[in-house]
């Protein structure tokens, strides 16, 4: 999930550990509870702090050993010991541990829940796990965790009461959305004639909307037709077909390109011939934006197949082109 929704998840379960007598019923321990589930629910996104070296270094490495089962209880351990540390060894560990644990492991979950995924199986695997259940960013976690926090720091409400209300919600709420899921996913192969022998599979991902999604054919000769089911309306938008040239293969080995591909199993190259050498262009084509896929990553090499430049990121066209002309002229 996106950071601002981590962070409320995070007061929302300190409000949640007040059904927790040991930590309701003192306010030092409570005060442990609250700081250790807001870092707990971010901690796993410490990673970020990898762009500082390089957006290569960031995308080969966000959301993986970071958000693995190892690093949840690794997370947990240190975050409940510092606390322990700051608070002198006062703190009941168990409670606050098992709170601060609580948060880790539904950040992790919440982000296996997306487009994005994560790598939890690390080190035993660096598969990708995404269950596109939910979006980036899901308004209705977002808002009613919101709502719950505003009428607890009122006044108004006991949060003993609101916060198992709304996690009970919540849960309902993500079953319900991978139901809908799967029974969209029923759908789709009705409305395109079902799975036939050029198509390799389907795949659905989801928008801010519950009844719209964007839809991934893809075909066994690694193609994709990009489409949307929007209200039970499917609609295909464009067909990508992924570049065989020569230039594609060679493009594999710069640092920039290997991250991006580390990253994305739904990548296509395109490779551009200049007046001065060869653009390889990788986009990944899940994500569509104004008829554009901008989160791409770009090897610039002359025509004796020396790099120029390479770089990867979310950029528009109009960018795009700008740091093409900053590399070659």
């Amino acid at each position: 999930m996106d950071s601002g929704t981590h962070l409320v998840m995070g007061l929302g379960l300190a409000g949640l550990a007040c059904v927790d007598p040991v930590i309701g019923s003192n306010t030092t321990f409570f005060t442990a509870a609250l700081i250790g589930t807001i870092i707990g629910s971010s901690a796993p996104d410490l990673d970020t702090l990898l762009r500082l070296k390089s957006n290569a270094a960031y995308i080969r490495n966000h959301r993986g050993s970071s958000h693995s089962l190892p690093a949840i209880l690794l997370w947990t351990v240190l975050i409940t010991g510092a606390l322990q540390i700051g608070y002198r060894g006062t703190l009941p560990w168990l409670h606050i541990g098992g709170w601060v644990l609580l948060a880790v492991a539904l950040h992790v979950l919440t982000d296996l829940l997306n487009t994005y995924g994560t790598q939890a199986l690390w080190p035993f695997s660096k598969r990708w796990i995404s269950w596109n259940i939910l979006p980036i960013f899901d308004s209705v976690i977002f808002t009613t965790h919101l709502l719950a926090i505003l009428l607890w720091a009122l006044g108004g409400v006991d949060p003993a009461v609101v916060f198992p209300i709304l996690y009970l919600f919540l849960a309902v709420y993500t079953l319900w959305r991978s139901w809908l899921h799967r029974t969209t996913w029923t759908r789709l192969l009705r409305l395109d004639g079902g799975l036939q022998e050029d198509v390799a599979t389907y795949h659905l991902i989801p928008t801010l909307s519950i009844y719209d999604w964007h839809v991934l054919k893809e075909m066994r000769d690694s193609s994709y037709h990009v489409g949307t089911l929007k209200h039970g309306r499917l609609e295909w938008l464009d067909h990508v077909a992924c570049s065989d040239h020569p230039a594609v293969a060679q493009s594999k080995s710069d640092p920039s390109i290997a991250a991006f591909l580390s990253f994305t199993s739904f990548a296509c190259a395109e490779a551009i011939e200049h007046d001065w050498g060869i653009e390889v262009r990788w986009s990944d084509i899940r994500y569509r934006h104004r008829k554009q896929y901008p989160f791409v990553a770009v090897l610039l090499m002359d025509h004796q197949s020396h790099t120029l430049g390479s770089f990867v990121g979310w950029l528009s066209d109009d960018r795009l082109q700008k740091r093409l002309q900053m590399n070659t002229y």
